[in-house]
């Protein structure tokens, strides 16, 4: 193999598939990347046998042939070379190695054969549609901080994404919940995505394609079926197994009849939680809405270090209610809301409460209260 690479290009491509190998590994082969040339390409793969990236790129070359090289330090390599410099790959079949060069650098690698490297076969996929790359990133900024990271509830440590919505109105909507709080975003349902299975997108896989959407004007394609998903953008393919199991129920523990209209400013609200719970500690974080017509009154006590309290202007015409949540979730829920006013709906102490954008209501968070 012998093919010639501009480094800009090269090293934009291993940003994004060296990510998915860890960087300790029991199998060598899962700590090199897959480097093929061929038909004036270079595709370079990477994977961690439960997600697969692949990426092409445009290069000249003089013989095609392949095979894997440790991914971190070809990475580091290449990220070191200087900024526009042409980068030369060569290997031949009887040793084990790949010399790299650019100007009057050189080195060489270690090698692996390509015939050792897994592949992620997909098999066929039974549902294929597109997305605007924005889409796709704003359902995983609005979703993602509420996956569970508990590995014992396994199923929840994903992005629930499926088919919802009515006849008239079908969305795809995804869903994550760690058992605290809930966050749920609804897309208009894209063609091809009618009768989708209900699938369970694993959160590394979530963060990579999220860090994949660099152009948010581009379109994403998406293919799943029962057990795989595929997103391409580009020239970069995606390929991830889904966490096999059965998301809940969690239509059960979104409110319908809360009956208690809170309505905030949310860059104020959430300016003042973030100063009262300052005061909060490390294990309870409890802060303390009470709340009274057109008053709102944030406090936190820490028997260790002290008391604070601030009071918000704010729409409310119901009962006076006393209710505590954890204010790194209601800070984390905030950061959500796109718009300037937020809208609490409220039912007493011991329930839920769901959380909207005032103007946009395609999100809701739900969030547990904590007792204070």
């Amino acid at each position: 193999m012998k093919v010639t690479v501009e480094r800009a290009q090269l090293l934009k491509s291993l940003g994004h598939v060296h990510r998915v190998v860890e960087r300790r590994n029991t199998i060598p082969i899962l700590g090199n990347v897959l480097v093929r040339a061929e038909n004036a390409k270079l595709s370079l793969k990477a994977t961690d046998l439960d997600l697969e990236v692949t990426e092409t790129l445009p290069a000249e070359t003089a013989t095609a042939g392949s095979t894997t090289v440790p991914a971190h330090m070809f990475y580091d390599i290449v990220r070191k070379l200087p900024d526009g410099s042409q980068i030369v790959l060569e290997a031949d079949g009887d040793r084990a190695v790949l010399a790299i060069r650019a100007g009057r650098s050189r080195f060489t690698l270690q090698t692996l054969p390509e015939n050792d490297f897994p592949d992620l076969a997909a098999g066929d996929m039974s549902h294929s549609f597109s997305l605007a790359a924005k889409d796709v990133k704003r359902l995983i900024d609005r979703t993602q901080f509420a996956i569970s990271t508990e590995e014992t509830r396994y199923y929840l440590n994903g992005i629930y994404l499926h088919a919802a919505g009515t006849a008239k109105a079908s969305t795809l909507r995804g869903v994550a919940t760690d058992g605290h709080r809930l966050a749920q975003l609804d897309l208009v349902q894209p063609k091809g995505a009618e009768g989708m299975p209900g699938v369970i997108v694993p959160r590394k896989t979530v963060g990579e394609v999220q860090r994949l959407i660099e152009d948010t004007e581009a379109e994403m394609t998406i293919e799943l079926s029962q057990a795989k998903i595929r997103f391409t953008i580009g020239n970069v393919v995606l390929t991830s197994k889904l966490i096999d199991g059965t998301f809940p129920d969690y239509g059960r523990v979104i409110p319908q009849n809360n009956d208690k209209e809170l309505v905030v400013d949310k860059k104020d609200f959430e300016n003042a939680v973030d100063r009262v719970s300052t005061i909060s500690s490390e294990r309870g974080r409890a802060v303390k809405l009470s709340l009274s017509a057109g008053k709102l009154v944030l406090s936190v006590t820490n028997p260790d270090s002290g008391s604070a309290t601030e009071e918000l202007e704010v729409e409310y015409a119901s009962d006076a209610l006393d209710i505590g949540f954890n204010s790194r979730y209601l800070l984390d829920i905030a950061a959500q809301i796109e718009g300037d006013v937020a809208t609490l709906r409220l039912a007493d102490p011991g329930s839920p409460t769901l959380v909207q954008d005032r103007d946009d209501k395609s999100a809701l968070y739900v969030l547990m209260p904590m007792r204070v």
